[in-house]
């Protein structure tokens, strides 16, 4: 495996005996969207952890521009300001306004100062299209609103990749729509993103390349037209039957 903004090689993880990861290789290039697919514990959300430093790795190399990231004395902290990363639970601080959640990243850890922190992140609330409710607290949002306040929080240092795990899960059906709409935006404007989702039909349209995992291991890989319609293994035409039987493809 060569070349790549993002290569993860071999990536083993382990939580006490049990493997979740098993050898584990993704290549991801520059302005490329790769969506992770798979059953609830296949490993998709750990491996978008151990990306972005949040879980320390048990064998393997994660490498960033040829750079490997994960290996020890790596500085987390700096990796993070390349990499963001969006989580299902919006994780906003609900003493904060959205303003203020925005900016704290940029002025803590960037040192950038208030005004450029707020125009910055004024700019991207307009581009996700909650600018009107920058000086709201969270629970004053719903939840599209709150996700796409995380996603600007996660934009605001202007990374060189975007993970998202399972960003649209915890919203009410009606609510998927604009979250998946913004990230539609984001890849249409280039940015890298790696997500793991159970949107099949936003696969489809927006992924440049599908990625199969089942027990800790990516069991196939190709683009959206053959993943899902011309699955090659047995495990995946079993799950994406599920998949259409839930009405999600």
């Amino acid at each position: 495996m060569s070349g790549g903004k993002l290569r993860v090689e071999g990536l083993v993880k382990r939580y006490g005996e049990r493997l979740v990861l098993d050898g584990i290789d993704l290549a991801v290039d520059e302005h490329q969207v790769v969506c992770l697919i798979g059953p609830s514990g296949s490993g998709k959300s750990t491996l978008l952890r151990c990306v972005d430093l949040l879980e320390p790795i048990d064998g393997g190399r994660i490498l960033l521009d040829g750079d490997d990231i994960a290996a020890p004395g790596a500085n987390a902290n700096a990796v993070r300001r390349r990499v963001g990363i969006v989580f299902q639970s919006f994780n906003l601080f609900p003493h904060m306004s959205i303003l203020d959640n925005v900016t704290l990243g940029p002025r803590k850890v960037l040192k950038l100062d208030k005004a450029d922190a707020e125009a910055r992140a004024m700019e991207l609330l307009d581009r996700l299209a909650v600018a009107e409710h920058a000086g709201k607290y969270p629970e004053q949002l719903s939840g599209g609103q709150q996700q796409r306040v995380a996603l600007a929080r996660s934009l605001v240092a202007d990374p060189e990749i975007l993970l998202l795990d399972e960003v649209t899960s915890a919203l009410d059906p009606e609510l998927v729509g604009e979250v998946l709409s913004a990230i539609r935006d984001l890849a249409t404007d280039g940015m890298t993103i790696v997500m793991a989702t159970h949107e099949m039909g936003f696969a489809r349209e927006v992924a440049d390349r599908i990625d199969f995992l089942h027990e800790g291991k990516v069991l196939e890989s190709g683009p959206p037209s053959q993943v899902l319609k011309e699955p090659v293994e047995e495990r995946t035409r079993q799950f994406l039957k599920r998949v259409i039987e839930a009405g999600r493809l």
